[in-house]
């Protein structure tokens, strides 16, 4: 196995390295772990904001599950350079931040994105490693998951096997911050699929609707209202493509277990690749060109295309409790709506 590129792992550590003093100022940075790649280490971070209270809505932002992805890491980590200035002047900030936990967890597969690949540096699929299974899904279909060869993409491991390390960390950062509030959202960035930006939700193993169906219609009835010409279009990952194996249906199929009373909404921020190469298909012969803008002006434009979402995002889990607990009228109607819409 050969480094291809140390040149963006190596910059996007030294943005977290820069960012420290500012983190420590309002909150907390802490080395889960570190994963070794042919001589080298590299920290798994995770960064908690706001209050330290078990029972706070919770919003966590999650990047890098794809080593290829490096564009999605790189809003997440612009939205906490953002987060963090406002801070020092933006009293708001430190009020948004008394009625809520904030995690950004930067990069899970660090060995991936030094190697510029999509898996872990064993050959895994992290996004396809939960033992969650589809429905009806052909074998033959490798982008769903396999366990044919991890020298193939999509693999998902050998059967029976426990998660990869990466998952095991992120999981139970996730049942340590996140588990017990009443009221929680992750979002996760990804690259890769399409000529538009998508936010999946669950499922993707699986057409059933999704639990929280209510819910998930009226944070998408919230934000088109409230940015009526954003470019974002929200729908079940399920409708473009199934997958075995998928990390947040196997969180939310365990939280929603474990606490039927709370409210989880995970979340994949997919954003679309193919228009960059559309743009410049010359990029399609750099290793990393499928899936991120390589050129400057381009690069520049998704770091700030995002920024409303993501602040969108963490107001509405400060105001969880005006919204997503519908009465029983309200939430059938929502239901019924998503429903046309979606199934």
């Amino acid at each position: 196995m050969k480094i291809l590129n140390f040149t963006h792992i190596n910059e996007f550590f030294q943005r977290i390295d820069h960012l420290k003093k500012q983190i420590t100022k309002i909150g907390t940075i802490i080395e889960e772990d570190r994963i070794d790649v042919l001589g080298s280490s590299y920290p798994i971070y995770s960064i908690h904001l706001g209050s330290q209270a078990k029972d706070v809505p919770t919003i966590a932002f999650i990047g890098g599950v794809h080593g290829l992805e490096v564009i999605g890491a790189q809003v997440l980590l612009s939205y906490l350079e953002t987060i963090c200035t406002l801070s020092e002047w933006d009293n708001t900030v430190h009020e948004l931040f008394e009625g809520i936990k904030v995690l950004f967890y930067p990069c899970v597969n660090p060995g991936g994105m030094a190697l510029q690949t999509r898996a872990n540096p064993r050959g895994v699929d992290l996004m396809r490693n939960s033992p969650m299974e589809a429905d009806s899904l052909s074998p033959f279909f490798l982008p769903g998951g396999h366990r044919i060869s991890p020298s193939l993409p999509w693999y998902r491991g050998k059967l029976g096997e426990p998660m990869e390390k990466e998952n095991e960390i992120l999981l139970r950062v996730i049942k340590e911050e996140v588990w017990n509030a009443p009221f929680s959202m992750i979002i996760d960035f990804h690259s890769g699929f399409g000529m538009k930006d998508r936010i999946w939700f669950p499922y993707a193993n699986t057409k059933t609707p999704f639990p929280r169906l209510p819910e998930i219609y009226k944070l998408k009835t919230l934000f088109d209202q409230s940015y009526p010409y954003n470019v974002h279009t929200f729908e079940p990952q399920a409708k473009a493509y199934r997958t075995h194996g998928d990390l947040w249906d196997y969180v939310f199929a365990n939280h929603y277990k474990d606490h039927p009373e709370k409210v989880m909404i995970p979340l994949c921020l997919e954003l679309g690749s193919w228009l960059w190469i559309k743009k410049n298909p010359s990029q399609i012969f750099n290793s990393l060109g499928f899936f991120n803008p390589m050129v400057p002006h381009r690069q520049q434009r998704t770091l700030r295309r995002h920024i409303y979402l993501l602040d969108f995002l963490m107001r509405a889990t400060h105001s969880s409790r005006k919204w997503s607990f519908p009465e029983e009228e309200e939430k059938d109607f929502l239901e019924l709506n998503a429903k046309k819409l979606w199934y």
